[in-house]
């Protein structure tokens, strides 16, 4: 049995797998090869992806897509209809009119965003579970950016536990999944590192103790866009068009599923701190950090992972 890892650079970041298993060479050339097809599935930034397609044919027509793109997008309706949310994943048509993190990211016109904001609708697109099909309407486009990350991870953990991995880290950029022993003799815990937003240099904010969870974190620093002399972060509110305006730095969220942790920073990074550790309080096995300028907040569960 060895510990072998792998640097794997795709959608957009650098995915980091660590592996422990005897043909681990081997398995994670297959991680590789999974996490491109999936990639091609989900993506909404590749031309040849499962769901371009459905974009392509918003208005014209249902698409009968894959079991775990159906999947995805149900779920992604569900918490994008749900009460104060901030996920949308009907936002395609918003984000592709900003690009913010792309070389063409730009700021829309007034007039552009007041149209836009009449095709973000989650509530409207269309889905049959009969026939795994979905129909979007005229204009609408989706984006599974805030989730896809999370969702491809469950599914390669997964494989790996039906493959005799005992222990694994994959780490898709701002998203860590872990199971089993980290390789450290000493101690079982895996050591993810939450960076401090308030410092320009990599400096830890918290070092989070973790064993079979994930660990997401979302923050206004990743991507930024300057135009007209201010900056705009990556994180929209569907109700202005723009960036959400908030004092939050980043929201980092522990769970079981890695697909949750991403629903939840996003649902949540609109709302007050204190809102946010209120609601994650009430929430069965989520744990979340948030960060401002100013302090940090913690959930009641946070302590025993610092």
């Amino acid at each position: 049995m060895t510990w072998q890892s792998k640097e794997i650079h795709l959608m957009g970041t650098v995915i980091d797998v660590m592996i422990y298993h005897e043909k681990a060479e081997e398995i994670l050339e297959q991680v590789d090869k999974q996490l491109r097809e999936n990639e091609i599935r989900f993506s909404a930034n590749n031309d040849k992806s499962e769901l371009i397609a459905v974009n392509l044919h918003a208005g014209k027509e249902w698409v009968r897509v894959h079991p775990s793109l159906f999947k995805l997008i149900e779920l992604g309706k569900h918490h994008s209809v749900a009460p104060n949310s901030f996920l949308n994943i009907s936002i395609g048509p918003l984000t592709k009119a900003w690009r913010i993190g792309f070389p063409d990211g730009r700021k829309p016109q007034e007039s552009e965003i007041t149209t836009l904001l009449e095709q973000i609708d989650p509530s409207r697109i269309q889905l049959d579970s009969k026939t795994r099909s979905v129909y979007l309407e005229k204009g609408m486009s989706l984006d599974l950016g805030a989730l896809a990350k999370g969702y491809i991870a469950d599914i390669i953990v997964e494989d790996l536990k039906k493959q005799g991995v005992q222990s694994a880290l994959i780490n898709l950029g701002g998203n860590v999944v872990t199971f089993g022993s980290a390789p450290n003799k000493q101690r079982k815990e895996w050591r993810i590192g939450i960076k401090n937003p308030r410092e320009t240099e990599e400096v830890y904010s918290e070092i989070l103790k973790v064993t079979n969870q994930s660990v997401v974190t979302s923050g206004i620093y990743e991507r930024v866009l300057e135009a007209n002399n201010q900056k705009y972060h990556h994180i929209f509110d569907s109700k202005t068009g723009y960036p959400v305006e908030t004092a939050i730095l980043s929201l980092t969220i522990i769970s079981e599923k890695s697909v949750d942790g991403e629903i939840w920073t996003t649902r949540l990074f609109g709302n007050e701190p204190e809102e946010i550790i209120n609601e994650v309080n009430e929430l069965m096995g989520i744990e979340a950090l948030v960060i401002t300028e100013e302090k940090n907040y913690y959930s009641k569960g946070m302590t025993k992972y610092l």
